[in-house]
């Protein structure tokens, strides 16, 4: 006998032994949704009417919101509610949004578009990204902060300050830096812990957010995330040497105008390729514990590999 559907995102299908989960949503109608829910809840919970507010908006529209997805699902996968779990997808997609803004301003890559807009420090100047991108970060954990995340708060805002902070995404960005004015390139396996940190790392606490909240085993979600991470880095340098700037949303060709190692010079690019491949199938290898409940995620890694933006 099978019941009316619950109001989300998936079918329960109830037999007489066990309830079978059945998903309704392929990875690209999933992922609009999550577009979708972060943009009304950015537009609930940013009403200022001031500058800052306005280039904090700015920030976080247009992107894939992928490591907001990354975090409803795997809050699916562990029945966190989605009301509760939204709040941690926009905290992870303020992260984000506030080291694109730092990572584009002269001081850094200098960049002058991002996500097919102008990017902060041009639609406005160097301050105000700069603030925009502080308020971003602070903001972030405050929305963490809320009691209703429950008594695994803590440990979701340390593992959050950890993956952005100085041993993650922060020391990741430092390590770029430094490698554009040493004198010997990297090479492999210090272009691995390069993106570990700065790509990697966020990709592994959006992940395992769910998890964590629930106060369940997070190794699956983090051995999935590892390789996902590495895999979206190898496909953002293949991107770097094939797309083209009106479809990529961003300016292309710039790592080797630097003469920056990049795992497409490391490998050759028929064998980075195979690499994120390979990474592929680890990501998806690794959800086998949640079986077909896993399969938006495995798709989610499938995309990464393919995308175009």
């Amino acid at each position: 006998m099978v019941p009316q559907p619950a109001p989300s995102r998936w079918t329960r299908v109830k037999t007489l032994a066990t309830a079978t989960i059945v998903k309704t949503r392929p990875f690209a109608e999933a992922l609009t949704y999550t577009q979708e829910l972060i943009s009304n809840r950015v537009s609930q919970v940013l009403t200022g009417d001031d500058v800052l507010s306005d280039a904090m908006r700015y920030a976080l529209s247009g992107g894939k919101m992928l490591r907001g997805f990354l975090v409803l699902e795997s809050a699916q996968l562990h029945d966190v509610d989605e009301n509760v779990a939204l709040d941690a997808a926009l905290a992870i997609e303020c992260i984000h949004a506030y080291s694109l803004v730092h990572d584009d301003l002269p001081c850094m890559d200098d960049d002058d578009l991002r996500r097919g807009m102008p990017t902060v420090h041009r639609q406005w100047d160097e301050g105000m990204a700069v603030l925009a991108g502080d308020a971003l970060q602070t903001f972030a954990f405050e929305l963490l902060s809320d009691a209703k995340f429950g008594p695994n708060a803590l440990e979701l805002i340390r593992l959050l300050a950890q993956s952005a902070g100085k041993e993650g995404m922060v020391s990741g960005q430092m390590l770029d830096i430094t490698a554009e004015t040493s004198l010997e390139p990297l090479n492999l396996q210090q272009i691995t812990r390069l993106q570990n940190r700065k790509t990697g790392c966020l990709f592994s606490w959006s992940a395992m957010a769910g998890a964590v909240i629930a106060g369940a085993d997070t190794t699956p979600l983090r051995q999935y995330a590892d390789a996902l991470g590495l895999a979206f880095q190898i496909s953002d340098d293949i991107l770097d040497v094939e797309g083209d700037a009106e479809t990529v949303g961003k300016r292309v060709r710039k790592d080797a105008e630097a003469g920056k190692a990049t795992f497409v010079s490391l490998l050759g690019l028929d064998v980075a390729k195979a690499r994120a491949a390979e990474l592929c199938d680890q990501a998806c290898a690794a959800l086998d514990v949640y079986g077909d409940q896993g399969e938006t995620l495995r798709e989610a890694a499938r995309f990464v590999i393919s995308r175009d933006s």
